[in-house]
């Protein structure tokens, strides 16, 4: 053999060698190895011998006469990781749930459908609300018996002796509980269909004043900790502001949008919000980043800064939308999951710093500004001597106390922040979830659309539009069924009502500042699809899985607002518009069922912001829809100045070609016409925005 043959055969078996090391690096490996949602594969290489959901999990179960283990949560969150690693990376309780038990791991962002199943079951056993991990017991054909939330290694040992030794010794107990909390679970949807009642003022004043009772009146939000920033709920209170003038509902909508850009939450190197605050005051975050939030609250700065013009609402619009650009976009424009809390094995470690760092790293002419105006201290503001970067001092205030001018303010924050911000490029990152989600992208899609109508900067349109594309090149499928999920270029989970109505309202929301009638065609081809596969006839809702979807233990429906609005009142108001664009009184119809299901529970429900989506569409049926028609060859221009300013409770339509039935006989040769009309009554049409402002009047 020739030296050289020799040479090539000796690299050969070392790449063999290499390349059979590398797979053996793992001591374990589980079914969840050939999944793509990185909550799956963060657990892929524990003992536990993991299934995600599927046919063959359940089968397994009912062949070995097995419980399920059902452990749902999702990649950024913290207690996720650290029941993984007490528990789930400890070969003891992988031995007691390997022999015993059929364990199934599910991403709840992926299969929103199966967290809600469980999670009510753990609201029905344990009589109080529940978090992630979610970890539920369930007889082999899923009908769930038990479920909890975190539970350090030895209580979950002594759980799972227990549930064991009930499914060997007293099966019928667990059957008896799979039987009361299944009941429990179907019970829960039971709406009555409501009859046709007259639309009342005195209803969204109601639910106005039941949400400022709610709220914090020093720091905003709800009163208590921890604080979540329910941006639906603050804007069905600047809605209820700007259409009856409730100069409260403004107060507490500032207030909130303040002290939230001023905290700990907000990052205020990076931009982008943390999902919750785990004090009353905003200070420290809970912090992992969430896109749905982001988007949402993107739209809410966006419409609170045409109302108010308050430039640090603008700061905050700007700067999130530079961290998504930087960290959550992908190079074809979809929009990331999540950053997790932690990094390094620690939460929060990315984003806080010690004194010593802050006096290395900030001028020292600046020091004592910086820090200052920062609340940043020697003694730290958060565990172990840390600060998070946050303003303790009003802006205005700070000035005045300081005796510094604006101008030399600016200079001293932004040099030192940049010196920051490019040192904590070094850390290490927290970890990205990269799944794409059709209705999380929704959410940031509408976001930059609301952004580009307040501010006007054609880069938010262009990134909304570039997403827009993706979603519907990658995402939507033949007969206008779409996917949930995307992931390295594949997608495979059927999507669900959510991922319908909020990637509705963000093409609605597209059209509005493009007049490209394809956004406004796809968001009906969506509506329609919904009716088709989701639409329950009986109480005139919508189910949350199509009817294409292998049947849970519930088929569920998804009722009340939240962090994310309801699917169902998503739906009702996308339906509610759709009727104006197209003059469809069956849209109409449709609409107005649910909305008249729902009344009685947006009344009773005070406080609880529970049916804040819902009351908005009360709004918007309270008072009749504008339809703002722009007709002429200046349409753009017009329309962009016109959207400056918010107006609720607004559709706009139009071009220099009559597509619908409302842009019939607008178009008038030379000029370009404005039509404020309400239920296809139009006023006197005007050439210029002032004299169109002056014909859209509310409550």
């Amino acid at each position: 053999m020739s030296n050289k043959y020799f040479f090539l055969l000796l690299l050969a078996l070392l790449f063999q060698c290499r390349m059979s090391s590398q797979q053996t690096d793992h001591l374990h490996t589980n079914h969840l190895i050939s999944e793509n949602s990185p909550y799956l594969l963060q657990h892929a290489h524990n003992p536990v011998d993991w299934y995600p959901w599927s046919d063959e999990a359940l089968a397994l179960a009912a062949k070995e006469d097995k419980l399920l283990v059902i452990s749902i949560g999702y990649a950024a969150c913290h207690w996720c990781h650290v029941m993984e690693h007490e528990s789930f990376e400890d070969d003891s309780v992988a031995m007691a749930m390997n022999s015993d038990f059929v364990s199934i791991k599910v991403d709840r962002e992926e299969r929103p459908d199966i967290d809600d199943v469980y999670m009510t079951a753990c609201q029905l056993s344990s009589g109080r609300g529940c978090g992630w991990p979610l970890n539920a017991f369930a007889l082999p054909d899923g009908r769930p018996v038990w479920a909890g939330t975190y539970f350090p290694k030895d209580q979950w040992m002594g759980i799972l002796k227990q549930f064991r030794d009930l499914w060997q010794n007293d099966r019928q107990k667990l059957e008896d509980y799979a039987d009361k909390l299944t009941s429990g679970i179907k019970s829960q949807d039971q709406i009555m269909v409501g009859a046709p009642t007259p639309f009342e003022r005195s209803y969204v004043d109601t639910m106005a004043a039941g949400l400022q009772r709610s709220i914090d009146w020093d720091k905003g939000g709800r009163s208590g900790a921890p604080k979540f920033p329910m941006p639906v709920n603050f804007s069905y209170l600047l809605d209820h502001h700007v259409m009856t003038g409730d100069a409260k509902s403004l107060e507490a909508v500032n207030i909130t949008l303040d002290e939230m850009g001023r905290g700990g939450i907000y990052d205020q190197l990076g931009g982008g919000f943390a999902r919750y605050s785990v004090d009353d005051e905003w200070l420290v975050p809970h912090f992992e980043k969430m896109m749905y939030d982001n988007g949402q609250l993107m739209s809410l700065y966006s419409k609170a800064y045409q109302v108010t013009g308050k430039q640090a609402y603008r700061r905050v619009i700007a700067e999130t939308t530079d961290w998504l650009a930087r960290e959550m976009t992908n190079d074809v424009g979809g929009f990331y999951s999540s950053l997790d809390a932690d990094s390094d094995g620690e939460e929060g470690k990315f984003y806080v710093w010690t004194w010593d760092e802050l006096m290395q790293l900030v001028a020292p002419d600046d020091f004592d500004v910086f820090t200052k105006y920062y609340g940043c201290t020697q003694e730290g503001n958060w565990e172990h001597e840390k600060n998070i970067l946050h303003m303790p001092i009003q802006r205005e205030a700070f000035i005045q106390e300081e005796k510094i001018s604006e101008g030399d303010l600016d200079e001293i924050l932004s040099r030192n922040k940049e010196a920051l911000f490019a040192y904590r490029e070094k850390r290490i990152r927290p970890g990205l979830d990269d799944k794409i989600l059709t209705s999380w992208n929704a959410l940031m899609l509408r976001g930059l659309v609301d952004a580009y109508k307040a501010l006007g900067e054609d880069r938010y349109l262009q990134m909304a539009l570039k997403n827009a594309e993706f979603l519907r090149d990658n995402l939507l499928k033949e007969g206008n069924r779409l996917d949930r999920n995307y992931k390295d270029g594949t997608t495979k989970i059927n999507a669900f009502l959510d991922d319908y109505t909020l990637l509705t309202s963000a093409y609605l929301a597209l059209y509005e500042v493009t007049f490209d009638i394809s956004w406004l065609n796809l968001a009906k081809s969506l509506t329609d699809y919904a009716i088709e596969h989701f639409y329950d006839d009986t109480n005139k809702l919508f189910n949350y899985t199509s009817d294409l979807d292998a049947p849970l233990v519930a088929r569920k429906k998804e009722i009340n607002d939240n962090v994310i609005p309801a699917s169902n009142s998503s739906m009702a108001r996308n339906l509610n518009y759709l009727a104006h664009y197209f003059s469809d009184d069956e849209y109409s119809r449709m609409s107005d069922r649910m909305i008249f299901n729902i009344t009685e529970p947006i009344v009773q429900s005070g406080q609880t912001g529970y049916y804040a989506n819902w009351a908005l569409l009360y709004l918007e049926k309270l008072h009749s829809t504008y339809e703002v028609v722009i007709m002429g060859s200046d349409h753009a221009a017009l329309r962009a100045e016109l959207q400056k300013t918010y107006y609720p409770n607004t559709i706009y339509l139009g071009g220099e070609t009559e597509t619908f039935p409302l842009m019939e006989s607008k178009l008038v040769e030379d000029r370009t016409m404005i039509y404020i009309c309400q239920n296809r009554v139009c006023q006197f049409p005007v050439s210029n925005v002032a004299d169109a402002r002056e014909q859209i009047k509310y409550l």
